[in-house]
């Protein structure tokens, strides 16, 4: 509810966000003060690898970057590379401590994203707050040859070769300010220094990429994995419950679909206990295949998750692959 609260300031430049703008200006100076100094440092860090592809946004809140990362990945092996994902792990236990991701690990250690990335993708993921390290240990660890940082543009420590930025086609930019008065991380600027945008589930504005959203036609058990059944047997009612930035999205696509579905939001990362799943009915429980991964603990038969991949224009997959060719013979070269 506070966050969408915020989202409603964030839409215009309204009494709250004149009231904030001072604090704005100080957090845009902050901001592009740490990216300055990062990048510097930037020329020092060696990596061995082929290519870092960092993917993220600029305003808070979900804009499809996970699923983009999922998709990277996947993509990324059928052209013959060995990618591996870094990520923060936002929200675990020990935030410090550095771990490959393994698939039967607890969720709470090693994050919701990073472990439903492990799970979907197969290609070695590491968490650490600092992605340097991360990078490493997947190259000199795992093998891996193409790093893709998820959720990683203002880690501006790390050297990347492409830069994805994730844009939410529905709330954009918002108003155009920095925190607090704006939902933005980085000042708007920031934009022009990505090689791509893609647009999530929006119109494309010139220069930038379309994505899409698609769900799966089959939604799987969250307590028996490999059981899977059509979306429409599950019945025309359900319980949604939703942990992620953007919960009505997850909500209005049930909707969509033809499922009547009792809404339940949690914050994004929620840590999910079995009373926030479990209601005195026999209602099927649709979720998310992020909160998935911390519920399987404590789900029953009634409890199912609904899988959605990124589906980028094939432009975007032309142009990216060139991209990652032109960088590899300029190091080779180099």
């Amino acid at each position: 509810m506070v966050e969408q609260w915020l989202w409603r300031q964030w839409s215009h430049r309204g009494p709250f966000a004149a009231a904030m703008f001072p604090l704005s200006l100080v957090y845009a100076g902050l901001a592009t003060w740490k990216r300055n100094r990062l990048e510097d440092n930037q020329r020092s860090v060696f990596l061995p690898v082929k290519a870092v592809i960092v993917v993220g946004n600029l305003t808070v809140g979900g804009s499809g970057k996970t699923p983009m990362t999922a998709w990277l990945a996947q993509r990324l092996v059928k052209a013959g590379f060995r990618p591996g994902i870094v990520s923060r792990g936002y929200g675990r236990r020990h935030a410090q401590a550095s771990l490959l991701v393994r698939p039967g690990a607890d969720p709470a250690v090693v994050g919701d994203e990073p472990l439903m990335l492990a799970r979907r993708t197969g290609v070695p993921v590491w968490v650490d707050r600092d992605r340097v390290r991360a990078a490493r240990a997947l190259a000199e660890e795992e093998g891996v040859d193409v790093v893709i940082s998820d959720d990683g543009l203002q880690h501006h420590r790390l050297p990347r070769d492409i830069s994805i930025l994730m844009l939410d086609g529905r709330r954009r930019f918002g108003n155009g300010l920095c925190l607090p008065a704006g939902p933005l991380r980085e000042p708007r600027s920031a934009a022009a220094r990505a090689d791509f945008v893609v647009n999530m589930g929006g119109v494309p504005q010139p220069g930038e990429y379309a994505m899409d959203l698609t769900a799966s036609d089959r939604v799987h058990s969250v307590a028996r994995p490999g059981v899977a059944r059509p979306l429409r047997e599950v019945g025309r009612s359900a319980h949604a419950v939703a942990g992620i930035a953007d919960p009505e999205r997850f909500f209005l696509a049930l909707d969509a679909a033809g499922v009547d579905v009792m809404r339940h939001p949690f914050p994004d990362h929620h840590r999910f206990r079995a009373r926030d799943i479990r209601f005195d009915d026999d209602f099927p429980v649709l979720m998310t295949e992020k909160d998935a991964v911390k519920c399987r603990d404590f789900a029953d038969e009634r409890h199912w998750y609904w899988p959605v991949s990124a589906q980028p224009e094939p432009a975007f997959e032309q142009a990216l692959l060139q991209r990652l060719e032109t960088c590899l013979r300029l190091k080779y070269l180099g």
